[in-house]
């Protein structure tokens, strides 16, 4: 556009820009632009970690391997470890505190070995959830991944750390006079809803540790708490026998979900372990368990994803 001025020159004026007057977000969604790490929908996101399935996986075993590497016994530690932990348990709780109590001598060992191993999967689960974005923003910020990929595979690694635990296991449970049968089977799927539950569980606090760092400094005290409310170490039925506690706290103690799924592994491996030490309807409170934390956790994770790795 030109013009001519009272001296005979012509001043020539620029057109009137077609993006003038447009804000910022119209002008986004005229040329297509999207918001870079912008939430996906549900379904787009659960397709976006069934995609990153493999990655998932290798990371989970790369993070088995490179837990114990600078350690002399390696991975001996997966199983050593726990081992450990119940031998004090013992020590303390079976011989000092008397805690075997309503469980055949014979039984106690398997009974508290089960419980140690299987409430340290919950707790492993836990505590490398709280880590898994704060102490992993470096590869957050320069990867576009769905987050949920980190508490999940850190989830994983600790089942697989399980079932190198599950060996000795069974060697305890043979070395007890504990016969294989149809009922070990049971294992199977008691674990596998021990891991969703776990999922959900590292899915929530991933969540809340990447706003609140110092929550993993808290979380070892919470979780201590919930393993001597939980009955590893004693009978939940036979510890409250002849106590006056009101009936829905001993309700609390055998539904808490570390307490439904070490019962249940424990009815499966240990011979004597009967249905009598199980609460009622324990394989639907484990399938609830697992449904409901595997799913609120899951959603409640994905809601926060364009927010991980920044500020």
């Amino acid at each position: 556009m030109s013009e001519t001025r009272h001296d005979g020159t012509v001043a020539v004026t620029a057109a009137a820009s077609p993006d003038e007057g447009l804000t910022a977000a119209e002008l986004a969604a005229k040329y297509g632009l999207t918001v870079s790490g912008a939430r996906p929908s549900l379904g787009a996101y659960v397709r976006q970690l069934w995609g990153r399935r493999h990655f998932i996986v290798a990371f989970s075993q790369a993070k088995l391997t490179a837990q114990y590497s600078q350690a002399k016994l390696g991975q001996l530690w997966q199983v050593a470890t726990p081992l450990l932990n119940a031998a004090v348990y013992f020590f303390i709780f079976g011989l000092l505190l008397g805690a075997n109590r309503g469980i055949p001598k014979d039984v106690y060992v398997p009974f508290l070995v089960t419980g140690v191993f299987v409430f340290t999967f919950t707790q492993s689960s836990v505590l490398a959830g709280v880590r898994a974005i704060s102490g992993n923003l470096g590869l957050v910020r320069a990867l576009h991944f769905p987050r949920a990929s980190l508490p999940i595979s850190f989830a994983l690694q600790q089942l697989q750390q399980l079932l190198f635990s599950m060996i000795v296991l069974v060697v305890i449970m043979l070395a007890f006079g504990n016969v294989p049968g149809l009922s070990w089977l049971l294992v199977v799927p008691a674990l596998a809803l021990q891991f969703v539950f776990n999922t959900g569980l590292a899915l929530i606090f991933a969540r809340m540790g990447s706003r609140t760092p110092d929550l993993a400094q808290l979380m070892p005290f919470v979780l201590r708490t919930w393993l001597y409310a939980s009955g590893v170490m004693f009978s939940i039925p036979a510890m409250l026998a002849d106590k006056d506690v009101p009936g829905w706290l001993a309700d609390v103690l055998q539904w808490n979900p570390a307490a439904v799924y070490m019962d249940l592994v424990r009815f499966a491996l240990i011979d004597d372990y009967g249905s009598s030490y199980l609460p009622p309807h324990v394989w639907a409170f484990a399938l609830g368990w697992a449904l409901l934390v595997g799913a609120a956790g899951f959603v409640y994770f994905w809601k926060s994803e364009e927010r991980y790795g920044r500020g």
